[in-house]
C-alpha cells in the first residue's frame, strides 16, 4: 500500500478496485517486480520477522 499510495499516487479508491494483475503491470512499469518467487530460506526469514499472530504453530515450516 506504501507503493501504490506513496510511489504510484493512486487514490484508495483506484487501489482497492485494481486486481492484482493489473497492480504488477503498474508496479513492472517502474521496475519493481520479482524476477522470482522467494526461495525457502527467505520464506522462513520472513515469517520469523513477522510471525502470524493466528494460528503461527500450525503454518510452521520445519
Amino acid at each position: 500500500m506504501r507503493v501504490a499510495f506513496g510511489l504510484l499516487r493512486l487514490s484508495p479508491t483506484t487501489f482497492w478496485k485494481m486486481t492484482p494483475i493489473e497492480f504488477n503491470a503498474a508496479l513492472e512499469a517502474l521496475g519493481l517486480t520479482r524476477a522470482e518467487a522467494p526461495g525457502r530460506g527467505e520464506l522462513k526469514r520472513l515469517m520469523h520477522l513477522f510471525p502470524d499472530k493466528s494460528g503461527a504453530d500450525k503454518w510452521q515450516m520445519k
